[in-house]
């Protein structure tokens, strides 16, 4: 299993490391500049990451951004809906605005409210099928 944490504060980047790193390997992106060029090359590589975990929030380019830039890296790719990676979005913003337009228009998975809660984490993780 291939994650990838896209989040410019530390300790969350840290968390999100320390919750996923049992279940596989994590890399690891500040912005959503960065997030999208990880991305390129682990299609690349032929290597796509199954989950990508998003902040909403960042410099460069924010998770919204990136996660249009992804899906439409997938779409050229040919990876068709079913096969995309999972993207969960986190953000310490409580702004529906934000939620809805990255959750369903920007095509995200799921949606985690920060400060993230490992319990629920897992079994959101369990629910979206990528772990037991």
């Amino acid at each position: 299993m291939r994650f990838l944490v896209v989040e410019d504060d530390f300790t969350s980047r840290k968390l999100l490391q320390r919750i996923l790193s049992p279940y596989g390997d994590v890399d690891v992106a500040v912005n959503g500049k960065e997030a999208v060029e990880a991305y390129e090359i682990s299609l690349t590589n032929e290597a796509p990451y199954d989950l990508v975990c998003m902040d909403i929030m960042m410099p460069e380019m924010d998770g919204q951004e990136a996660l249009k830039k992804i899906r439409q890296l997938e779409k050229n790719n040919g990876i068709t809906s079913s096969n995309e990676s999972k993207v969960i979005m986190t953000t310490a913003l409580d702004d529906p605005k934000n939620v809805v337009e990255a959750y369903y228009k920007g095509g995200a998975t799921s949606y985690v409210p920060k400060p993230i809660d490992r319990q629920l984490f897992l079994q959101l993780l369990k629910n979206i099928g990528l772990i037991n």
